[in-house]
């Protein structure tokens, strides 16, 4: 693999990396119409030592090429969802045919039907399967459902864990260590202005990993919680991995005091392994919910669940609209998407490319004597820069990371070609397009990161 790169050394303070002069009159430009120049908060990064976003031209398998035509190998990957790389041919072709004949009707259609038998042949806990059109709208029809049958209006979530940014669940997900309240009963903070307290007071909030705390924290709220929902890998916490037995623990504990058991399998689902989460740690959930991966990159998302959960939605007790819902064409694209997924080898095949990948970050952190841990699993992980090189277990774990030292990693990859989440509590995403040509390229350009890290 060879990456094409013009370079600005404007800054003395960092090293010198790709000319993005392109992106920085783009994101002046978009500034005069845009919202803080962006379709997204998650999209206010910099680039390296520059205060803007890197704008984005195209596509192709692993590789992307921003407006100065510098090229990268692409672990963003649209956040996950680019789950077969970019402009997949294969992709493309079925999508060409829907496009011929109408993207959506608002009307009932023979792909929402194939794409949600696919799905309850893959997913262990989807009795019944309902659409949305992002991971926070069915996060939100996750909710409504468990309230609706159970009767109980709060949810038990964990601290640090992001269930999108719609009111019901933006809560605690990242507060300041100034903010977080006492370690056994957490605040529940609002994610933003613009949060009633009326909703913040329907959270309530917990450590990860700590079964005594969770079951105090249950017991404290006994007959008012319906649902207890989590990251079964805390994807956007740095992609802490649950304790051996932890996820169990939850299941035991939902079934004894009969609440809803909710797996936010936004980023988990599909990529992990063709039963997600559920079937990598063998824990069943009575509702799940997807996005990211299900689509290969246009904007889908479920919630799946045991049937007389989702029953109540099927007899349209619990209201669920949306005009695009299980739209042709996101339909086509999902069902596309899933049915090569479904094939074990094409997942086992990310999951060793991510593998290798983070094999290279602990060697070259033991070789260079640089601190860290490198977290999750192959297909989703992140390198975090502890005190000790100990992983985190809990949230709080992450406010003594160093955030200087993932700053000058992530630029270091920049120049090198090598394109990551400018965030250092998100994730590395690896897509099936990555060759063993992209691993060896991304391997060395690890080691050579290291080397420039103090």
């Amino acid at each position: 693999m060879t990456t094409q790169h013009t370079f600005d050394a404007t800054d003395p303070g960092m090293p010198a990396g790709p000319r993005t002069g392109t992106s920085r009159a783009l994101f002046e430009r978009a500034n005069k119409s845009l919202a803080g120049g962006v379709s997204s908060s998650s999209r206010i990064t910099s680039t390296g030592p520059h205060p803007y976003p890197l704008y984005i031209e195209r596509g192709a398998g692993a590789h992307i090429w921003d407006a100065d035509g510098n090229e990268y190998v692409d672990f963003l990957i649209s956040y996950g969802s680019a789950v077969l790389g970019h402009a997949d041919p294969a992709l493309a072709r079925v999508l060409g045919g829907v496009l011929a004949t109408g993207t959506m009707f608002g009307t009932c259609n023979l792909p929402e039907i194939e794409l949600a038998e696919q799905i309850q042949k893959m997913v262990p806990c989807a009795d019944l399967v309902r659409y949305a059109n992002s991971g926070s709208e069915a996060i939100q029809g996750a909710v409504r459902a468990a309230r609706g049958f159970t009767g109980r209006s709060r949810i038990l979530k964990f601290e640090g864990h992001y269930h999108g940014w719609t009111d019901v669940l933006a809560i605690s997900n990242r507060p300041t260590a100034a903010e977080v309240g006492p370690y056994d009963a957490p605040s529940a903070l609002p994610h933003s202005p613009g949060i009633p307290a009326g909703v913040v007071d329907d959270v309530v909030v917990c450590p990860w990993n700590d079964p005594a705390a969770l079951r105090a924290v249950l017991d404290a709220h006994r007959d008012e919680i319906a649902a207890v929902i989590c990251e079964p890998i805390v994807a956007n916490n740095a992609c802490t991995m649950p304790d051996p037995g932890f996820l169990e623990t939850l299941r035991e504990e939902c079934t004894r005091r009969g609440l809803v058991l909710v797996f936010d399998e936004v980023c988990t689902g599909f990529r992990t392994g063709p039963g997600g989460a559920q079937s990598l740690f063998g824990v069943v959930p009575d509702l799940a919910v997807y996005s990211k991966a299900l689509g290969g990159g246009l904007p889908i998302a479920a919630f799946a669940g045991r049937a007389d959960i989702m029953g109540e939605v099927a007899a349209n007790r619990v209201k669920h609209g949306g005009t695009y819902n299980g739209s042709p064409l996101c339909a086509t694209a999902a069902l596309a998407t899933l049915t090569r997924l479904a094939d074990p080898a094409v997942t086992e095949r990310i999951d060793s490319a991510g593998r290798r990948i983070m094999e290279a970050v602990r060697r070259a952190a033991h070789d260079h004597r640089v601190p860290c841990a490198v977290q999750g699993v192959g297909a989703m992980f992140q390198v975090v820069f502890t005190a000790d090189g100990s992983p985190t277990r809990q949230y709080r774990d992450t406010l003594a990371l160093d955030q200087r030292r993932y700053d000058a990693f992530r630029h270091a990859l920049l120049v090198r070609g090598i394109h990551v989440n400018a965030y250092g509590l998100a994730c590395w995403f690896v897509s099936a397009a990555v060759t063993d040509e992209d691993v060896e390229a991304t391997c060395a350009a690890i080691d050579e990161a290291f080397a420039t890290i103090r």
